[in-house]
Parts: structure tokens; sequence; C-alpha cells
């Protein structure tokens, strides 16, 4: 089986000392520069936000981090600004080798509403493209590292296992932010029921 490393949201600004930092979060990028040389598709995401985007905290009246909104008729959490487009805060971190990455797919670019896949948005209304081309390339699984374990590669693995690939976590690789207690537990519940397997090791079976 040919099997894809997707690099989930490894950027600045979830980095220790980042604007919506991941406690350690910067020890999943030696787990992916380890495990990139395993793979023939490398792939990463990364988040790519407007100013004005409606997820941030800063742009509600009264908005504060971490609480419930709404956003276009979806449940939204009110995050720090983060990885705004061409900002530092927005590029892959300096230690994450860059050279074997193939791809970026870019998200979270609609103003109007969040993207935490990598497949897509957070109500489905548009696809990033990334189904479609690990199909041409002949991608039939998918392991998966980066950030945030309780967000981005949550939603990111139970689509990804939801279109049909056959989906790995890889723990060592990620890190969760766990904004309410439980996130991560949760998550693992939901990758799981949607199909996708948790790795507690480093594959060896990549190809």
């Amino acid at each position: 089986m040919k099997r894809a490393l997707l690099l989930v949201d490894i950027q600045n600004d979830f980095m220790p000392g980042g604007s919506l930092a991941v406690d350690d979060g910067d020890a999943v990028v030696p787990v992916a520069n380890r495990l990139m040389p395993r793979y023939s598709v490398v792939i990463a995401s990364q988040d790519w936000h407007p100013p004005n985007h409606g997820s941030f905290a800063s742009n509600h009246d009264d908005g504060k981090p971490f609480e419930v909104s709404e956003l276009d008729g979806l449940e939204q959490v009110l995050w720090p600004d983060h990885c705004v487009q061409n900002s530092v805060g927005a590029e892959f971190h300096e230690g994450l080798h860059q050279a074997p990455i193939q791809h970026i797919v870019r998200k979270g670019i609609d103003p109007m509403i969040d993207s935490y896949s990598a497949f897509a948005d957070n109500g489905h209304r548009r696809r990033t493209g990334l189904d479609g081309l690990l199909r041409a390339l002949g991608v039939e699984g998918v392991d998966i590292v980066g950030l945030a374990h309780d967000v981005c590669v949550r939603f990111t693995a139970v689509d990804a296992a939801q279109a049909g690939f056959d989906t790995r976590v890889i723990l060592p690789g990620t890190r969760g932010v766990e904004a309410q207690t439980g996130d991560i537990e949760r998550a693992n519940t939901a990758m799981r029921d949607a199909g996708a397997e948790l790795l507690d090791e480093l594959p060896d079976d990549a190809k």
C-alpha cells in the first residue's frame, strides 16, 4: 500500500512562544524530520488566515480567546490571532526539513469559516483538493503528525478515514492544546470511531 505522510500545521504560532502555543509543540519537529525520508509522498498543511478571520476573538466585540461563539451558522471556538497570511507566525518551524515536502495545502483562507481539517472547511462546504491529489498520486493510506492533536490533527484524521484512506495518527508526532478538559481523549475517541488507528510508535512500513 502506498502511504503519504501528512504534516499538519507545524507552524511557528503553534510552537512554545507562539500566539496559540501548544505545550511541547516543538517536539513534533524532530519526529516529522525522522519520518519524512520513509515516504515517497510528503504533504504539509498550513493555516493561512486573513487578518479579518472570523475565528479570531479580536474580530468579535467583547470576544475572548477560547470562548465558544458562532460563525456563519457553525459553532466556533474563538482563538487568539494566529497564522496570519505572510506573517512569521504562519511560517513553518525553522527546524522542519522542508525540502522533502512536495505539496502544501493552505487552509482557513475564507474569513467566514474555519478549516481545522486539511481536507475541507469545518462545514464541509468547500474541499481543499487534498483527497483528489492523494488519489492522483496513487496513495491509499495516510500517516499523520502535527498540531494540534485535538483540533487540526483530529479533524484531518477523521476526514481522511471517512474519505476511504487507511489512516494512522502517529502519537509521538502530535501534541494537544486541550482548550477544554478532556479534548484530547474526545479527539482520540472521534478518530478511532471514524476508523483511524492511533500508533504509539513510529511505523516502519511506510513506502
